[in-house]
């Protein structure tokens, strides 16, 4: 690319498995890019190879442990011109893995950072897992250190969404346990394993029941989904008081009962009826 052009860093996604899934910008990014900045450059001319791609560009390293080194030569680059590809080894960069702090360099830089879209074990795994897929949560792996994790989920407990979690194999097990103990062992979840390869995997049920079949030994990639909390039951009772304080501070008593409905999700007339016979037996016990 000429230095006269324009720099951009794109990251893309790249398979989580079959290798079918790689959409033909990633082929074409992966030949025409100036730098490919690769988690593992091997995996990366392997995948390229199965691709039948030929990359031209410098391949360089991008990971975990040179991620701070190494996002301002990226940027550097991106600012003379190049068209810098950023890959990891499967699925998106940056989604628990590395690529935050380039696109926060890149920000800060004025440098163009583009997405090329492709698989994703998140979405993937919270399609199949038959829970709420209206509002999630991606919560990466849980901390390798029991008590953290512990306190971790225990902070989830009451977490509404439903939450997507990547775990190691050998650690699923323990995990799965530490999940029943926080979220309670009836919590719905499921484990999805392998995702699009030749052994995929979904279990689902009560994470009770999940964390005895784990016990057995589980290999592959996993992705762990779990439902979010129940909300806490909501009664009339609960909020009369709530009804009778706005009247005692000189809002009419429908009007009160009004506003605690709206604010709770209660019956308006339930809520004024109850707060009625409350007002009377208040009055009784008065005389």
């Amino acid at each position: 690319m000429s230095s006269a052009s324009p720099g951009v860093i794109l990251l893309a996604a790249t398979p989580i498995g079959d290798v079918d899934d790689a959409p033909p910008r990633l082929r074409r990014a992966l030949a025409e890019a100036d730098v490919v900045a690769a988690e593992d450059t091997r995996r990366l001319r392997a995948l390229a190879g199965r691709l039948g791609v030929e990359v031209a560009g410098r391949v360089v390293s991008y990971q975990e442990h040179n991620e701070a080194r190494r996002a301002p030569e990226l940027v550097a680059a991106a600012q003379e011109g190049s068209q810098v590809l950023v890959v990891s080894d499967a699925g998106m960069p940056s989604v628990s893995d590395p690529g935050y702090r380039l696109v926060l360099a890149a920000a800060e830089a004025g440098v163009q950072v583009r997405v090329l879209p492709g698989p994703s074990a998140v979405l993937t795994a919270l399609a199949l897992s038959g829970l709420a897929t209206d509002r999630f949560c991606f919560e990466g792996f849980p901390s390798r250190r029991p008590g953290e994790r512990t306190r971790t989920l225990q902070a989830l407990a009451d977490e509404r969404r439903t939450m997507v979690f990547f775990e190691a194999p050998h650690r699923l097990p323990q995990t799965l346990e530490a999940m029943a103990e926080a979220f309670g062992p009836d919590r719905r979840a499921a484990v999805c394993r392998e995702l699009t390869k030749t052994y995929e995997e979904v279990r689902r049920g009560p994470l009770s029941e999940l964390a005895t079949w784990a016990a057995e030994g589980v290999r592959g990639e996993i992705t762990v989904v779990v439902a979010g909390a129940e909300p806490p039951a909501v009664s009339v009772a609960d909020h009369v008081g709530d009804v009778l304080a706005l009247a005692e501070n000189g809002v009419r008593l429908k009007d009160a009962a009004a506003t605690v409905a709206e604010q709770s999700g209660l019956r308006k007339r339930e809520l004024y009826e109850a707060a009625l016979a409350a007002r009377a037996t208040i009055g009784d016990s008065a005389q």
